[in-house]
């Protein structure tokens, strides 16, 4: 078991240890200065000396925080600041050893550098001992070869991790294209296409996270690699490590990402997001308090949800509603108070199967749902209103995503007044609650074999920040009436996915069952509709053509489908395409 050091415990030592410290220095230059006899009327002398030293010393150390530096990792820039204490603390104490000849204390002046060279030289063995114990011991004992793909600076702080962490791991070489030749901490630097032909014996590998994971995974697998850690959120000290994931492997990182068209978007804005507690709804929330919002206004029919991104947005202070969107009268009286200039609607059913059980509460809180608050959003003066769409909208085979393509619909063809009006449509997002992964890890973690419905069926997937994003971004360019169609890459197919996660975990004793289609699922998504899409400034983004509903009609439609007892009928004969796929 290793025993660590409090922050209190840790300043508690270096104090009494810098106070013995300026003792047995004083003590030094004294037994030195008078040929080691000190006279016995300078005993009160060397006191004198050392209660001024350890308070000028210990409130300067404190104030500057030197007490709290890592013992495992003392660096050349701590090593400075212990200097500069050490000259400003012996300068003072030269003024005062002068001026108090006038009330008859002499203090040698020979003692005064004695004491700052052995002084500063016991400091400084005591704080770089550990680093060295630690070192030394890592090259003794058993390790993990390992290699750091990252680059150069990036290098120096995963190697300060590792000896902060007593890892393992031990670093034989370093993979940068830029610095090939160089040695960084006395490791040697290859090229990747050097590196692949080394024949050095490497257990694991450290990547950066800002690389291209994806590339790479097949290289170090062809080296029999199979240990690799993923490093992240740098600081001085220490960079953190993780597995690799099959988020890590599937992520995809759009070129194109407009920040500044974002900021330019939100910045100084009242943002109103419904679903605010929600994967997508959560993230966005995130993201627009990130671009700066003059003020968030988050929405949500959870208690928990709400609570949890409140905490975790408490610096902004957020204004928290606990409303469903389906009640048009508390809405109403949302936006009179708050009058946002954007909202961004993430507020939906969306998981397939519970859907097709709880048809007429999908209908009322996905249709009804964003009806209202689109509605509320053109009455009260709204600038832009963006709804979140999803693939399953295309050719809809499920009643979730017929909802939400009635939803577009009336996105495209309401009288919109000022507001600009636009939906932004794209595929599953890696991780978000309800979708595979967790539930492959789930299962996973529980010895079970996954479950998958058919070995066919595939996916588009796409992180939760960047397809987030990529929706603000196509908010921003929107002007109304558009649904835009975010890039989601290839689809990949959901059987490759298990069977990664299995091989990631480690375990050669889960497997794969086949478990059949859901009640309107179906094999693959399309995030296309027809030949008029087009391409906009962005790669990652494109737009999809208007399809013209008369508004009189729709709102006619959307009434009777309310009230008919045959909600899928109805539901067929508003979205002509929709293809109900019962098993």
């Amino acid at each position: 078991m290793q025993i660590r050091a409090t922050g209190v415990s840790r300043r508690l030592f270096f104090i009494f240890s810098d106070l013995a410290i300026i003792f047995v220095a004083l003590w030094i230059s004294f037994l030195l200065r008078f040929d080691f006899d000190i006279p016995s009327n300078f005993t009160n002398v060397i006191f004198f000396c050392f209660g001024f030293l350890a308070f000028i010393r210990i409130t300067l150390s404190y104030s500057l925080n030197v007490y709290d530096i890592s013992w495992r990792h003392f660096s050349l820039s701590d090593l400075l600041k212990l200097i500069y204490i050490y000259i400003f603390s012996t300068l003072l104490f030269l003024i005062v050893a002068f001026v108090s000849r006038n009330f008859g204390i002499i203090v040698p002046r020979s003692v005064i550098p004695i004491e700052f060279f052995i002084s500063l030289f016991l400091i400084f063995a005591l704080r770089i001992s550990k680093r060295v114990y630690l070192e030394s011991f890592l090259k003794n004992s058993a390790y993990i070869s390992t290699v750091i793909i990252a680059d150069a600076d990036k290098v120096m702080t995963i190697i300060k991790s590792l000896q902060q962490k007593q890892s393992q791991y031990k670093p034989l070489a370093v993979v940068n294209d830029a610095y090939s030749g160089m040695n960084v901490n006395n490791i040697r630097v290859y090229s990747l296409e050097q590196f692949q032909t080394l024949g050095i014996q490497l257990d694991a590998a450290i990547l950066d996270d800002s690389i291209n994971i994806q590339t790479l995974y097949p290289i170090l697998q062809n080296l029999e690699i199979e240990d690799i850690k993923i490093a992240s959120t740098y600081s001085d000290y220490k960079a953190d490590l993780k597995d690799i994931s099959v988020e890590d492997l599937l992520a995809r990182h759009p070129k194109d990402l407009d920040k500044n068209a974002v900021k330019e978007f939100i910045n100084g804005k009242k943002v109103l997001i419904t679903g605010a507690g929600g994967s997508i709804g959560s993230e966005i929330s995130r993201q627009c308090a990130t671009f700066g919002a003059s003020e968030l206004i988050l929405l949500d029919h959870s208690e928990f949800n709400l609570y949890s991104i409140a905490e975790e947005l408490s610096f902004i202070k957020p204004h928290l509603v606990m409303q469903s969107v389906v009640n048009k009268e508390l809405l109403e009286n949302t936006f009179s108070k708050f009058k946002p200039d954007i909202v961004i609607h993430a507020a939906a059913y969306k998981h397939v199967p519970l859907v097709e059980e709880n048809i007429s509460e999908a209908i009322i809180n996905n249709v009804i749902g964003t009806k209202n608050t689109i509605d509320c959003a053109i009455r009260y003066g709204v600038s832009k209103f963006v709804l979140i769409s999803t693939d399953k909208a295309v050719r809809p085979t499920n009643v979730m995503g017929t909802t939400k393509r009635i939803c577009e619909l009336y996105a495209q063809n309401v009288l919109p007044s000022k507001t600009e009006i636009v939906a932004v449509r794209f595929g599953n997002v890696l991780g978000s609650s309800g979708s595979v992964i967790p539930k492959f890890k789930a299962q996973i973690e529980a010895g079970k074999n996954i479950t998958v419905t058919h070995p066919d069926i595939t996916r588009y997937f796409m992180l939760i920040p960047e397809a987030c994003e990529l929706v603000l971004q196509a908010a921003s360019i929107g002007k109304g009436g558009e649904i835009f169609i975010l890039d989601m890459g290839e689809p990949i197919k959901i059987v490759d996915l298990a069977k990664k996660m299995i091989e990631l975990s480690g375990r050669d004793d889960i497997g794969i069952e086949f478990s059949g289609l859901r009640a309107g699922e179906k094999l693959y998504e399309e995030l296309l509709i027809s030949e008029s899409d087009r391409k906009t400034q962005y790669e990652s983004i494109m737009v999809a053509g208007k399809t013209d509903y008369p508004i009189e009609k729709l709102n006619q439609d959307i009434d009777e489908l309310l009230i008919v007892s045959n909600k899928l009928e109805k539901l067929k004969e508003i979205v002509s395409e929709f293809n109900h796929q019962v098993n």
